[in-house]
C-alpha cells in the first residue's frame, strides 16, 4: 500500500516548486549508491570471467574433465532459471523492465530485483554466456534510485525521476561514459528532455562516473590513443557502411525476436530452458572461446588490427549465434556490449574489404571499427545521439563526431525504412503481454504528475486548451514556458516547447502517457 504522501495531491503541488535543489542532492546520493553497487558488480563479474576463462582453457587441454564441467554448468543454469522464475523482472537486460516501470506498467520490489539480478547476472555472464553487463547495470542503478525514493518516502513522480537518474548512473559507471549515461536516460529510458530529469540524471551520472574512476582509473574503456580522422574523400564508403549496418541491425532485431519465439515453443519450465545456453557455453568455450562473455577483448584486437578478415567473419557468425541463444533464453544479462562487438566485427570486415578494393590505408581500420559500433547501436536501439556520444566517450576521442554522425544517420534511416522497430520497444511490448501482474489495484485517489512536451508541428501546437481532446481523468495543472509558469485556463493557447504538467490517476498512467504522446509529439500533416 502506498504511503499517504503518494496520494496526497496537495503535497505533490507543494513539493513541485522545491524540486530542483532536492533533485540535485538526491541525484548525487543516487549516483554514489549506484556507482558503488555497479563497481562491485563489475569487479565480481570481472573475477568470475577470469576464473571461467581459466577453467575453459583447462578443459580444452584436459578433456577428461569436460563432463564434470558440463554438470556444473547445468546446475548453475538451473539455479539461474530458479532466480528468474522467482523474480521474472530480472530476465534479459533489464532496460525494458525499467522503461515499463517508468511508464506505469509494472510495480516491483527494488531490493528483490537488485539481489536477484546481481547474483543471476554474475552467474550467467561469469559462466561465459554472450551477455553484457551494461543492461543489468542500468537496471541495478534504476533500482538503487527507486530504493532511495522509497527510503525517503518520495512521491511517485519523484521516484521515477530518481529511477531515471539511477539508470543514467548505472550506464555511466558501467561504460565510464557519464554524458552517454545522461543521454541514454533521456533519449531511451525516460523519453523526455525535461530540465528536471536532466538535472537529476546529470548529477547522478557524473557522480557515479567519479566513483567508478576511483576504482578503475581515468582511462576510457578502449584506450586507442591518437589516430587520424578518416578523410572526407572516403565518406561515400561511410555511407555504404551505414547502409550495411542498417540492414544488419534490422536482421539482428528480427532474429532476436524470432529466437525468443522459438524458446517459447519449448514446453517446459524456465529452469530447464535456462540450461540450454549454459550447455552451448561449454561448446563455444571449447571451440571458439573468443565469443564468450561480453567481448571486450575482441574489440581491443579489432582496433589494433590484429584480426584477419577470415577470422573476423568466423567471430561474427559465432558471436551472433551465441548472443541469440544466450539472451533469448531470458538469462540476466544485456545485449548492449555484444551488439557493439557485432558492430565492431562488421566494421572490421567492411574496413578490410575497403582496404583491398579501394586502397584505403590500413591504419584507418580502427576508424571503421569504432564507427560501425556507433552505427550498430543506432540501428538496433534507435538512439543515435546516445550512440555517437557513447562511442566517443568509450574511445576517449571526439575527433570522429562528423564521421560517426554520417554512419549513424544512414544506419538509422535504413533500419527505419526496413520497418525495424527499436529493440527495447519490441521487448517491452512483449514483456507487457507476458506479465500478468502489472500494477496492483489502486484507488482513484492515487495521483501522479505527468510531464509532456509540445513538439513543433504537433496536433495541439497553437491550439486552445479547451479545444484539445485530452484523455479522460486528465487535469492540466500547470504549463511551464521557459522560466515562467502559467496557470492554465480554458482559453490558454499552447505553443511549441511548452511543458504540460498533468495530474492523472496512477493506475491510468500508462494509457494516458500514450495518448498524450500522440497529442504532443506526432506531427500533423498539413
Amino acid at each position: 500500500m502506498e504511503d499517504n504522501i503518494n496520494s496526497d495531491t496537495s503535497q505533490i503541488f507543494h513539493l513541485w516548486h522545491k524540486f530542483k535543489l532536492r533533485l540535485l542532492l538526491e541525484g548525487i546520493l543516487v549516483g554514489i549508491f549506484s556507482g558503488l553497487f555497479v563497481v562491485l558488480y563489475r569487479v565480481i563479474l570481472g573475477r568470475a570471467e577470469q576464473f571461467t576463462t581459466t577453467i575453459y582453457s583447462f578443459l580444452a587441454v584436459n578433456k577428461i574433465y569436460i563432463p564434470l564441467g558440463l554438470i556444473v554448468l547445468i546446475i548453475v543454469g538451473y539455479f539461474v532459471g530458479f532466480l528468474v522464475e522467482k523474480e521474472p523482472m530480472i530476465s534479459g537486460s533489464g532496460i525494458p523492465q525499467v522503461e515499463g516501470i517508468l511508464a506505469g506498467y509494472f510495480d516491483v520490489s527494488p531490493i528483490k530485483v537488485m539481489f536477484n539480478k546481481f547474483v543471476g547476472g554474475v552467474l550467467a555472464i561469469g559462466s561465459g554466456l554472450s551477455l553484457g553487463r551494461e543492461g543489468p547495470s542500468i537496471q541495478l542503478g534504476a533500482s538503487c534510485g527507486q530504493l532511495v525514493a522509497k527510503m525517503f518516502k518520495r512521491v511517485k513522480l519523484e521516484e521515477k525521476f530518481l529511477m531515471t537518474s539511477g539508470a543514467s548512473a548505472g550506464l555511466a559507471a558501467a561504460f565510464n561514459a557519464p554524458f552517454a549515461g545522461v543521454m541514454f536516460a533521456l533519449e531511451e529510458v525516460h523519453k523526455n528532455f525535461s530540465p528536471l530529469v536532466l538535472l537529476s540524471a546529470m548529477s547522478a551520472s557524473v557522480t557515479a562516473d567519479y566513483v567508478a574512476k576511483q576504482f578503475f582509473g581515468l582511462k576510457p574503456l578502449f584506450d586507442i590513443g591518437g589516430y587520424d580522422s578518416i578523410p572526407l574523400k572516403y565518406y561515400l564508403l561511410l555511407i555504404g557502411l551505414g547502409i550495411f549496418i542498417g540492414i544488419g541491425g534490422a536482421i539482428y532485431n528480427s532474429t532476436l525476436l524470432k529466437t525468443q519465439d522459438l524458446y517459447k515453443k519449448i514446453k517446459t519450465s524456465t529452469r530447464i530452458k535456462m540450461i540450454i545456453p549454459f550447455i552451448f557455453a561449454m561448446l563455444f568455450g571449447l571451440l571458439l572461446p573468443q565469443v564468450l562473455g561480453g567481448g571486450h577483448e575482441i574489440i581491443e584486437s579489432l582496433i589494433k588490427g590484429q584480426v584477419i578478415l577470415k577470422m573476423a567473419i568466423i567471430l561474427l557468425l559465432g558471436k551472433f549465434v551465441f548472443s541469440m541463444i544466450s539472451f533469448c533464453s531470458g538469462s540476466p544479462g544485456g545485449i548492449l556490449f555484444p551488439l557493439l562487438v557485432l558492430g565492431a566485427l562488421v566494421g572490421a570486415i567492411f574496413g578490410n574489404i575497403s582496404i583491398l578494393l579501394f586502397n584505403v590505408p590500413s591504419h584507418y581500420i580502427s576508424n571503421f571499427v569504432i564507427l560501425a559500433m556507433a552505427g550498430m547501436f543506432t540501428a538496433i536501439v534507435r538512439a543515435p545521439i546516445t550512440g555517437i556520444i557513447l562511442i566517443c566517450e568509450m574511445s576517449g576521442s571526439f575527433t570522429h563526431l562528423l564521421s560517426s554522425t554520417a554512419v549513424c544517420a544512414t544506419a538509422y534511416l535504413v533500419a527505419d525504412l526496413l520497418k525495424s522497430s527499436p529493440i527495447y520497444e519490441s521487448l517491452l511490448d512483449r514483456l507487457i503481454r507476458k506479465e500478468k501482474r502489472g500494477l496492483e489495484e489502486e484507488t482513484k485517489t492515487d495521483k501522479i504528475l505527468v510531464e509532456c512536451i509540445v513538439h513543433h508541428g504537433s496536433a495541439i501546437e497553437e491550439a486552445i486548451l479547451k479545444d484539445i481532446p485530452f484523455p479522460n481523468n486528465t487535469l492540466i495543472v500547470s504549463i511551464k514556458r521557459g522560466e515562467n509558469e502559467i496557470i492554465p485556463k480554458g482559453d490558454t493557447k499552447v505553443i511549441a516547447g511548452d511543458f504540460l504538467i498533468c495530474l492523472v490517476n496512477h493506475r491510468e498512467e500508462a494509457s494516458v502517457r500514450k495518448k498524450l504522446s500522440l497529442l504532443c509529439e506526432e506531427v500533423k500533416m498539413k
